[in-house]
């Protein structure tokens, strides 16, 4: 078994010694801090999720390529799980447009390689640390199709603005064919009094790339008056590279 994996498994199996869960809040701080470090300098970032399976002939990869390429036109840094699929595509986007370009890949017993697309990439053990990481730093949100991983980090995401843990960021859900059945479990949850109706109007879900970018425009750039870090100032060695 991957070790890292293991790691992880012996967080979440309950109780060990004191000793080893010490040993584990080192690690976990370990890779928190040197998360903090490499992405403090990237600048406002428009993180995109989506599925690793897919490939660059479909409508998914098209989508989120050109999205990312026109959010990095816009001055954001375009920041992703770093592997293939949706991940890929975006960080090519932003390649294309000549924007930085970030990944977060995860550690798994089936190794996910970074894409070739980024100019910083980071690898985390933690899952939880990682997704920390890719909501920190954004000011928005794009969701392609996707599987578990894409509904636990869009969901997360929804409900940190939900409850007021992060600012009203923009979420643009791309594929309304994909997605039909995520927007009939949300009336639904909306009739039985679960969420409240204008918890609808927390993400936009869309097939329209000028959509998806104007919103995000709106939400984000205007709102908050983001603009790119140009000069920034290093005081403990965090690298700039993407700044």
């Amino acid at each position: 078994m991957n070790i890292d994996n293991r790691a992880e498994q012996d967080l979440l199996a309950g109780p060990s010694t004191r000793r080893a869960e010490f040993g584990t809040l080192l690690r976990v701080s370990r890779e928190m801090i040197r998360g903090f470090r490499r992405l403090h300098f990237v600048g406002p970032c428009v993180t995109v999720f989506g599925s690793a399976r897919v490939d660059e002939k479909s409508d998914e990869y098209r989508m989120a390529r050109e999205v990312s390429r026109r959010l990095s036109l816009l001055g954001f840094t375009i920041i992703t799980g770093g592997g293939p699929g949706v991940m890929e595509a975006a960080n090519r986007g932003a390649r294309d447009a000549g924007g930085p370009s970030v990944g977060c890949n995860i550690k798994l017993p089936k190794e996910q390689a970074p894409n070739r697309y980024l100019d910083v990439s980071i690898d985390f053990r933690y899952f939880f640390v990682r997704k920390m990481m890719l909501v920190k730093y954004s000011y928005a949100f794009v969701v392609a199709p996707g599987g578990f991983g894409t509904l636990d980090e869009m969901y997360e995401a929804l409900t940190l603005i939900q409850t007021g843990k992060i600012h009203d960021f923009p979420v643009v859900v791309l594929g309304t064919h994909y997605w039909s059945g995520m927007q009939k479990q949300l009336k639904t949850m909306v009739e039985e009094g679960m969420i409240d109706r204008r918890d609808l109007d927390l993400l936009l879900v869309t097939d329209d790339v000028d959509e998806a970018v104007a919103h995000i425009e709106q939400r984000s750039v205007a709102r908050f008056k983001l603009h790119r870090r140009l000069r920034p100032v290093r005081v403990l060695g965090e690298s700039a590279s993407a700044a």
